[in-house]
């Protein structure tokens, strides 16, 4: 069979495993227990489905990994909380610690990557449920044009290495996005202590930063979107250039009919629904807030279903979800998420050690002269590229601000963990360019505390710079 490979396995039933236990060919074919396939490189399977569903059944491998990760995340991120990093490094280290390149401990990657999808849909809800049109209301022209501005340059650029290289367009583009993004919860944490108030008429740099992050958020959840047509525009079927083309603005015209259908619905639930939904939920959980989590999350998931039947990734419809229901005002979003963020931040730690899973540090030592000289590579041109467009964009009273913004800026953003599992799994990038991208998006986001002590010391006044640092 054409593209098909054919391996013995080597099937074992629960009471096999059981040596003191002398059953017949006949009791065997009879067992109800779990079926488990070993391959020849002596992987383990558990079978999902057993034979008689009546019996309640558990994947032990896989309790276990949860269990080994839960236990062994905790001293991992402990660890880079004292010495300054973000936890989720933590976590990563978590998994190359149990993952092939370490110990070798996880048996059910498989069910483990799972899981940490819900991770991801968590923290887009999350994500979205932040998103505040008042943030933008007074630099929204800058916040608006920034972002798109640098994610044009940065593709440009992506394309003309790539043509230099001999990298496949799709793979250079999606390259070039997953790097323009600038990572929210760190900056987030920069701009924890600062000052916000300057001279008046002036923009602070914080409004400016964290507008320009809010559009990266939404340019995130489209270019998630617009990941299925990407992958189909990366695969060529015609010889002809023309009905290549044809084809190629043929997705295109689907996607845009699709994130229009998906936007005229959101409306529709802004308008005539969310409302009288949430003050049903609130109602109905006064004094037992498991109803609203369960309420909340069930919309969650209605979301992500509608935008998956109406071919849009998943994720977008996780942000819309918290979108949507952080129109209804400060108090529901701040309700919403101390019910919400123990739940993604536990299973954002099964998703961080997915990724380890993934990463071997030989690859990163052999390669660690390339990969420095990659990052620093990055994090200077993301940084030239901010400075010259807020130097057209910002106001001539404000362009002192446009160093600070930049370096904040500078770094690459977590989602690109997310992003580079998608177009790994998809098969828009190789292998070597995934490890690549994790690589140089873990040393950028190493570098951006001392690129931003070194942009307030230089540029902040004293007074700010003391709440600043």
């Amino acid at each position: 069979v054409r593209g098909v490979n054919f391996e013995a396995v080597l099937r074992v039933e629960e009471d096999e495993a059981n040596s003191k236990r002398n059953a017949s060919k006949r009791e065997v074919e009879d067992d109800l227990g779990l079926s488990m396939l070993i391959d020849s490189q002596n992987n383990q399977y558990i079978l999902t489905k057993p034979r008689d569903s009546t019996i309640p059944r558990a994947d032990h491998h896989f309790i276990k990994d949860i269990v080994t990760i839960g236990m062994l995340s905790l001293p991992c991120g402990w660890l880079c909380t004292t010495i300054g990093l973000p936890t989720m490094f933590g976590y990563i280290i978590c998994g190359v610690l149990l993952g092939p390149s370490g110990l070798n401990s996880i048996k059910s990657i498989v069910q483990v990557e799972t899981l940490g999808e819900f991770g991801v849909f968590f923290t887009l809800f999350l994500v979205g449920l932040e998103f505040s049109p008042e943030r933008l209301r007074k630099v929204w022209k800058i916040s608006l044009q920034g972002p798109c501005y640098m994610t044009v340059l940065m593709i440009a650029f992506g394309l003309l290495w790539g043509h230099l290289l001999q990298i496949r367009p799709t793979q250079s583009v999606f390259i070039s996005t997953c790097l323009s993004l600038s990572s929210t919860p760190l900056v987030s944490r920069f701009l924890a202590g600062s000052v916000r108030g300057d001279k008046e008429g002036d923009i602070d740099y914080s409004s400016v930063l964290l507008g320009m992050l809010v559009m990266q958020d939404v340019q995130l959840g489209l270019f998630i979107a617009v990941m299925p047509t990407l992958i189909q525009a990366g695969v060529s079927t015609y010889s002809s250039i023309f009905k290549e083309i044809l084809r190629i603005l043929i997705l295109i015209g689907q996607i845009m009919f699709s994130l229009a259908a998906v936007f005229l619905l959101c409306l529709v639930i802004k308008t005539y629904l969310i409302g009288p939904y949430y003050r049903k939920l609130h109602t109905e959980s006064k004094g037992n807030k498991e109803i609203l989590i369960l309420g909340i999350t069930a919309f969650t998931f209605l979301m992500l279903t509608i935008t998956e039947l109406l071919d849009v990734s998943m994720e977008l419809g996780c942000f819309l979800a918290g979108a949507l229901i952080s129109s209804q005002g400060h108090m529901v979003t701040e309700e919403i998420m101390c019910c919400i963020e123990p739940i993604r931040d536990f299973l954002a730690i099964i998703f961080f050690a997915s990724i380890g899973l993934h990463v071997f540090p030989t690859f990163v030592i052999y390669e660690l002269t390339v990969l420095l000289f990659l990052t620093l590579s990055v994090v200077i041109m993301k940084f030239v590229l901010a400075v010259l467009v807020l130097s057209l964009i910002l106001p001539k009273t404000s362009q002192y601000i446009k160093w600070i913004v930049s370096a904040g800026l500078a770094q690459v953003s977590e989602f690109s963990f997310v992003l580079g599992s998608r177009a790994r799994r998809a098969g828009i990038i190789s292998r070597e360019v995934y490890l690549l991208i994790l690589s140089v998006t873990t040393l950028s986001l190493l570098l951006a505390p001392a690129l931003w002590r070194a942009a307030i010391m230089k540029c902040v006044p004293r007074p700010e710079r003391r709440s600043s640092t």
